[in-house]
Formats: structure tokens, C-alpha cells, sequence
């Protein structure tokens, strides 16, 4: 089942770096930002990683908690995580369980090339576990900015 706006979104565990498994449902309480990415090391997905890592503070103070998504597995977001020193956790979806209840697998084109990979989305989840926002085929420039801005609003 795939979430929708205003709906409480079902609880799924996953690996996650600092040799964690984590749940949606033990962020309850808290706002939660949800982050889908392609793939860790490439400039897109680190420049968005950055902006979170420098707005962290700001998030934190607002009632929120950052996670990261990605397929790539643990190791690989241990060392992303370490070299731009990301002060969140970055979950592990090889399964895609969580891509595809978010919705985030899509058709894309590179070089000519057609497949299948996470489209860059972001989802902001209420203190009851409720999905409040979304936003899809994200552009990086600006994004955590308006993420922290929807989230300031929420309360």
C-alpha cells in the first residue's frame, strides 16, 4: 500500500547506518523528514545531503528528525555519512519495501538509457505518524530550506 497525504503511514524497519535497525514508528512524537535518493557520492545526492547536514540544527529545533534512503547498502552510507559528516542516519533499502510504499521507484533515462531508480522525493511526517507533505522529482537547489519552512508551518 502506497502513502498517501493525510494518511498515517504504515511502519516498516530498516537497516540503518551506526549499526541500527530503525522504525518509522520509533520517531513518533517527533516530526519526521524523510529523504529518498539515488545514490550516495554522486553531486546531487551529496549537495542534498549537505544542505540537510547544515540545516540540521534548525530541523532539530523544530521538532524534526532527518533520515536518508537510498538502495545502496550499509557500508556505502557509512562512508557517505562519515566523509560529509551528516549528523542524521541513512537507511538502507535494498528490498525497496520502503521505496515502494513511498512510491519512488520510476522509469528514468540516462545517455539513452532506460531503468529503474529512485526518484528524489521528500516526505515530512507529523509528531501521529501522519504524511503532512510531499515533494516529487525534487530539484536540489533550495529544497531543505522549503522543507524546514513546511515544517516550521506545520505547528
Amino acid at each position: 500500500m502506497t502513502v498517501s497525504i493525510g494518511k498515517k503511514v504504515g511502519d516498516i524497519s530498516l537497516p540503518a547506518t551506526g549499526d541500527q535497525t530503525l522504525s518509522l514508528a520509533s520517531f513518533h512524537g517527533r516530526h519526521l523528514v524523510l529523504y529518498f535518493y539515488p545514490k550516495d557520492n554522486t553531486p546531487g545526492c551529496t549537495q542534498e545531503g549537505q544542505d540537510f547536514r547544515d540545516m540540521y540544527d534548525s530541523f532539530r529545533k523544530a521538532g524534526a528528525e532527518i533520515l536518508g534512503v537510498s538502495r545502496d547498502s550499509i557500508r556505502s552510507h557509512e562512508n557517505f555519512k562519515n566523509k560529509y559528516e551528516f549528523p542524521f542516519d541513512l537507511l538502507s533499502d535494498k528490498d525497496e519495501k520502503l521505496c515502494r510504499q513511498f512510491d519512488v521507484i520510476q522509469e528514468k533515462k540516462l545517455y539513452g538509457r532506460v531503468y529503474m531508480g529512485v526518484d528524489r522525493s521528500t516526505f515530512l511526517i507529523d509528531k501521529k505518524g501522519v504524511l503532512r507533505h510531499e515533494w516529487r522529482s525534487v530539484k536540489v537547489k533550495g529544497h531543505a530550506q522549503e522543507v524546514l519552512e513546511t515544517l516550521k508551518a506545520l505547528d
